[in-house]
């Protein structure tokens, strides 16, 4: 009977791209709204902020992560073009090459021949892939559903803050959206460890510690703009 073992690093890329788009959505949208209300704002100007907070964030995220695991997915493509050239060329001297990686991993000159000539033969590329240059199907660059992934998680998270503050009484926004939110990035930081094995409680604090304070950074800056516009 087969052993199957549960991995988690399968989830890499869209869990990384959910979580720093959920994230940056809590904390950015929490952020502008308790900025905003700290210069006595209404209701209505909270909705324009969130909303508006939202739609360019997410728009943002999308672009930002889209484009930045392009630039990754393009330097892969170069270095497998790279190496599909020399394995065309000098078929020989990669051999080699290979079998000296698993020299490196312990292995003896022997056996290592015997293994790099075995993967040669079923898939040169993919093995100097995944040996040399360490990619592999599990961490490889997919721009299109890191940016999706990020958008999406972006607008669910600002939406929780803004909801929040529309539903609060106008005096006490600040409070509230700060608490609930505090609350939200917790959640968020339990939910992600769970998820990828990490620890919870590290995760959780890390991810409550960096929201607390960006909201109170623009808390400061909204209530002195505030007092010195009124």
């Amino acid at each position: 009977m087969a052993h199957r073992e549960l991995h988690r690093t399968s989830r890499i890329g869209w869990l990384r791209a959910a979580v720093l788009g959920a994230n940056d959505g809590i904390v950015s949208t929490a952020s502008l709204l308790v900025g905003v209300a700290a210069a006595h704002a209404g209701h209505r100007e909270l909705l324009l902020t969130g909303v508006a907070g939202l739609m360019a964030g997410a728009m943002s995220m999308a672009a930002g992560e889209y484009v930045s695991v392009s630039s990754q997915s393009d330097t892969e493509q170069a270095d497998l073009a790279r190496e599909r050239a020399e394995l065309a060329t000098e078929p020989e001297l990669e051999l080699q090459e290979l079998a000296s990686i698993y020299e490196g991993r312990g292995l003896t000159p022997e056996l290592a021949l015997q293994v790099s000539k075995q993967l040669t033969a079923r898939d040169a590329l993919h093995a100097h892939a995944r040996e040399e240059l360490g990619i592999s199907e599990v961490v490889s660059a997919r721009p299109v559903q890191a940016g999706l992934t990020s958008a999406a998680t972006f607008a669910v998270g600002a939406a929780l803050p803004l909801l929040t503050a529309l539903l609060a009484p106008v005096q006490h926004v600040v409070p509230i959206v700060a608490g609930t939110s505090l609350v939200f990035l917790t959640a968020l930081g339990v939910l992600s460890a769970r998820t990828g094995g990490a620890p919870v409680l590290k995760a959780a604090a890390r991810v409550a510690f960096w929201g607390a304070l960006a909201m109170g950074l623009t808390a400061a800056v909204g209530k002195l703009f505030g007092t010195v516009v009124g």
